[in-house]
């Protein structure tokens, strides 16, 4: 193990700079100090440690075998000092200056809205960045550091998530639609002859499949508004939130498919931290506002009639 503990942070900076800019006189510029100043930050480590991470190839500086170990620990070293200074710069200010949420577009916006003001009457200085986000959408967006806080059915590798809510999809489609005019329990089969109303995967790679069917027609689509309207206008079925399909259930303008049972589906939303851990108060103070506000939201009341009716 590398006795890192007794190298300055900006000896391993030094180190970094020399390797990513190309040479001695280049990080010099980029960390706007001396060459010379840069070229004994490197030589201290190289005296403390008994090894030679650079050796001199005409004018270039490149790294040893060695030396590239060394590298990739500085990269390490400077990356957590870093985060913990960024943790520690937004307890000592109070509440951060910006927060991202990643929100699974799924979730209620009414809801969703209703917390973002609460939020906003307590911490009017704090910006929001809202991602509505789509299954790995969410999760990436942990992963890459755009997402503080994340509402997602899907809790990326790494990351701990709390349960949220329990949400029930309904099969729907217009009431003049030919599934409906059947007049009997549906199957996969009779599906899979019609169009399937989706919302694009808002992840890179897009490799889920969550709450499809195999069906050789399908729309598309990068919103669920525009969605939900494509099947009011009778071009295909879909599952989608009672929450979100309430008035157009009411209206008549969607009916529920009768599917003997398998109509229904549930996901469960989890609340999660990017980094619990370092956390700040604007974040702990929305996820907070977000769990309470789902408590109270009476979301499971309403529409199990229409399913079952």
């Amino acid at each position: 193990m590398i006795p890192a503990p007794h190298i300055a942070l900006d000896q391993w900076r030094a180190l970094i700079a020399v390797v990513e800019a190309g040479g001695y006189a280049q990080a010099a510029e980029v960390l706007h100090k001396s060459q010379s100043a840069v070229t004994y930050a490197v030589q201290k480590i190289e005296s403390l440690l008994g090894v030679k991470a650079f050796e001199i190839q005409g004018r270039k500086a490149v790294l040893t075998p060695t030396g590239q170990m060394l590298y990739r620990r500085a990269l390490a070293l400077v990356g957590e000092a870093g985060d913990l200074e960024q943790a520690a710069r937004k307890l000592s200010a109070g509440w951060e200056a910006e927060i991202g949420l990643a929100v699974e577009i799924l979730f209620p916006p009414g809801l969703l809205l209703d917390c973002l003001a609460r939020f906003g009457a307590e911490a009017p200085r704090t910006r929001l960045e809202v991602i509505e986000s789509v299954m790995g959408g969410t999760g990436e967006a942990l992963l890459s550091g755009h997402a503080d806080i994340a509402v997602t059915p899907h809790v990326p590798p790494g990351f701990l998530g709390r349960p949220l809510m329990r949400m029930r999809l309904a099969a729907v489609a217009h009431p003049d639609h030919p599934l409906h005019q059947l007049g009997r329990t549906l199957g996969e089969k009779d599906l899979r002859a019609h169009r399937h109303l989706m919302v694009r995967e808002t992840g890179s790679r897009r490799t889920s499949r969550s709450y499809t069917v195999e069906v050789e027609q399908r729309w598309t689509f990068s919103s669920m508004a525009t969605s939900i309207a494509a099947a009011c206008a009778g071009h295909g079925f879909a599952w989608y939130p009672e929450v979100l399909i309430g008035t157009e259930l009411a209206a008549g303008k969607l009916r529920v498919l009768p599917l003997g049972g398998a109509e229904e589906r549930f996901v469960e939303m989890n609340l999660v931290l990017a980094d619990p851990d370092c956390a700040g108060p604007g974040v702990l103070r929305l996820a907070d506002i977000l769990t309470r506000a789902v408590a109270d939201a009476p979301l499971w009341v309403g529409l199990q009639s229409d399913i079952t009716g």
